[in-house]
């Protein structure tokens, strides 16, 4: 259970602390690199693909809690990566990183966390933080690897408390490719690894909001040559590539804080009559530019466990999910339909428009990880394309 106590006599081997805002304490050992960090301490409860999280852009301004306990066993490798550079602010395990076993590990998990610069800590009452989170809401906190077991607890907490928290903190520029460029590689296959799309049939602007390599992938392999452009790119840069679909990416951060330049292009875009898909803050910014809301959830989803209805079909799938905002459902304006719901706790998941080939989901159908239940949606997309020809 976490202290409320400036000293870590309980804890007297103790090379981590984790400091929240509202004065608990959490001590443990410093993993990956030493430092500080500091964001909204948030959970995910997938049992797989902890390099895939770590990597995912989304989490940008998040120190991740696993409630899964095992974590590093498969070690790390170069290919399972969403991003070059993490952006999550740091990491907290239950147990100790064990030992890498796994043909494709090429270093231990926490070498490759020291590589990254990415703080971490284990031996973490990962149970009680997650109960807090879960009754309490988003927890600020800053977490400190110190080595030699030394903390300045009262300034820990005082920069847990001046952190400003992610309501309307725009983090999107932040991740961001700052230029444009192609990606033609494809999904992974054993044997096969990665292969390249060399025939695409559709061309496809993906607007980079913080997106994960797999979406890309994805789209590769349904057939698309993808052109990747920046969060601030205009509607007349995205039109430039001439594209037959427009892709808007997940990202982290506050959705309404891209007022002033993702939500006026989008708007535009929408203009173009081409098929658009979005994915997580792609769709919290296109509902954004048709005039609804969103706002900060209680909890957040973040795992690869979670149930969503399709209200077309009344087929449940198993998605992945990584969001602390959601659009707010009866905001939705005439003509934009909603198509999916969380089955845990009802919120709106999806969305269409009724009078053009436009169509987003709150969750990652691409996985990585998690299950792989809703790829079909990539398809679609491509079934847009080839319907408007």
């Amino acid at each position: 259970m976490p202290e409320r106590t400036g000293s870590a006599a309980g804890r007297p081997d103790a090379t981590a602390a984790l400091v929240l805002a509202d004065g608990s304490i959490f001590w443990g050992e410093g993993l990956g690199a030493s430092g500080i960090a500091t964001g909204e301490v948030c959970f995910n409860t997938a049992m797989t693909g902890y390099q895939e999280i770590t990597t995912d852009p989304s989490y940008a301004g998040q120190i991740i809690t696993f409630t899964f306990p095992h974590i590093g066993n498969v070690g790390a490798n170069e290919e399972d990566v969403e991003a070059m550079t993490p952006a999550a602010a740091g990491i907290i395990l239950r147990a100790p990183v064990s030992a890498a076993s796994n043909f494709r590990a090429s270093r231990p998990f926490d070498a490759w966390l020291r590589a990254q610069g990415l703080v971490g800590a284990s031996g973490v009452d990962t149970r009680a933080l997650t109960r807090l989170i879960r009754d309490g809401g988003p927890q600020t906190g800053t977490l400190c690897h110190a080595p030699d077991g030394r903390f300045d607890v009262a300034a820990l907490l005082a920069e847990a408390r001046a952190w400003p928290g992610l309501a309307g903190m725009d983090l999107a520029k932040t991740v961001s490719c700052t230029q444009s460029y192609a990606w033609s590689e494809t999904r992974w296959q054993l044997g096969a690894e990665h292969d390249c799309q060399r025939e695409p049939r559709y061309s496809v602007v993906a607007v980079d909001y913080g997106i994960k390599r797999n979406i890309l992938r994805c789209l590769a392999s349904a057939g698309c040559g993808v052109r990747v452009v920046p969060a601030t790119a205009s509607a007349a840069d995205v039109l430039a590539h001439q594209p037959d679909g427009i892709f808007l990416s997940n990202g982290p951060g506050d959705p309404a804080a891209t007022g002033t330049y993702a939500v006026p292009t989008v708007r535009a875009l929408l203009e173009s009559g081409r098929p658009l898909f979005g994915i997580c803050l792609g769709h919290q910014i296109l509902a954004l530019a048709l005039g609804a809301t969103t706002f900060k959830m209680q909890r957040g989803h973040r795992g690869a466990n979670h149930p969503v209805k399709d209200l077309d079909t009344g087929r449940v799938e198993i998605t992945s999910q990584n969001h602390g905002f959601a659009v707010d459902a009866v905001t939705l304006p005439r003509g934009a339909t909603a198509t999916h719901v969380s089955l845990f706790d009802g919120s709106l998941e999806g969305l269409r428009l009724e009078d053009r080939p436009v169509f987003s989901v709150q969750y990652h159908p691409e996985a990585s990880p998690g299950p792989q239940d809703s790829h079909h949606l990539f398809e679609r997309f491509v079934r847009l394309m080839a319907q408007r020809g």
